[in-house]
């Protein structure tokens, strides 16, 4: 039997049900675990329709600290002090980019709003442990999202090497480092991905995000 995917909007079921034995097997490895996000947030991404979907932005795995992720790519709580330095680096692009002031806190549901999808590769992590899911076959289940959203499509911003993997999928791929503290000086900054992406969405006609969070 199917387990419940809370959070998920209607309109991804036909996208997600050739991976539903994938995700399946994976809630039930991880049943037991604490994990972040909360088993309850794992795909509070979807919970936008799909056919709303513009952009998608992909990381690598969720924050490993308790309470930070919340299923949203990159993005924390509003109450979470200090806001994590690899989302202090993209809001300094945001601010050098398009010239938006950063936010004083670090939820960027506002951006799911506007229909940018905020991706992991892997959807889940081990508290206190990065990378802790990678071999869980999450990959399975977001490579066939972002081929679906590329049929679609979706401009997709690719963030870090595991990101990338994902290219081949989009018609309309910005490949760009990880906005890490480890890495963003290599490239990330002044990369300008959220102008750039504004550009391919109105030369295939479509409104562009506003990124003001």
């Amino acid at each position: 039997m199917a387990l419940d995917l809370p959070l998920v909007h209607a309109s991804w079921k036909p996208i997600l049900d050739p991976v539903r034995s994938t995700i399946d097997t994976i809630l039930e490895k991880i049943a037991d675990q604490e994990i972040a996000p909360p088993h309850d947030q794992i795909f509070a991404a979807f919970h936008m329709p799909f056919e709303s979907v513009k952009v998608v932005i992909v990381g690598q795995d969720p924050y490993p600290t308790q309470g930070h992720a919340h299923g949203l790519a990159f993005s924390v709580p509003a109450h979470v002090r200090p806001i994590p330095r690899s989302l202090k680096n993209i809001f300094t692009e945001l601010q050098s980019d398009l010239r938006i002031s950063a936010p004083d806190n670090g939820d960027l549901s506002k951006w799911s709003h506007q229909g940018v999808l905020l991706l992991n590769r892997v959807l889940t992590a081990q508290v206190g442990v990065s990378n802790s899911h990678v071999g869980y076959a999450w990959q399975v289940v977001t490579d066939h999202i972002c081929r679906e959203l590329g049929k679609a499509n979706v401009v997709a911003l690719l963030w870090g090497k595991s990101a990338a993997e994902v290219s081949s999928f989009f018609k309309n791929a910005i490949i760009g480092v990880h906005p890490s503290p480890l890495s963003a000086h290599r490239g990330f900054f002044g990369s300008k991905p959220f102008s750039a992406a504004n550009r391919i969405l109105e030369n295939i006609g479509v409104e562009p995000v506003d990124w003001r969070l």
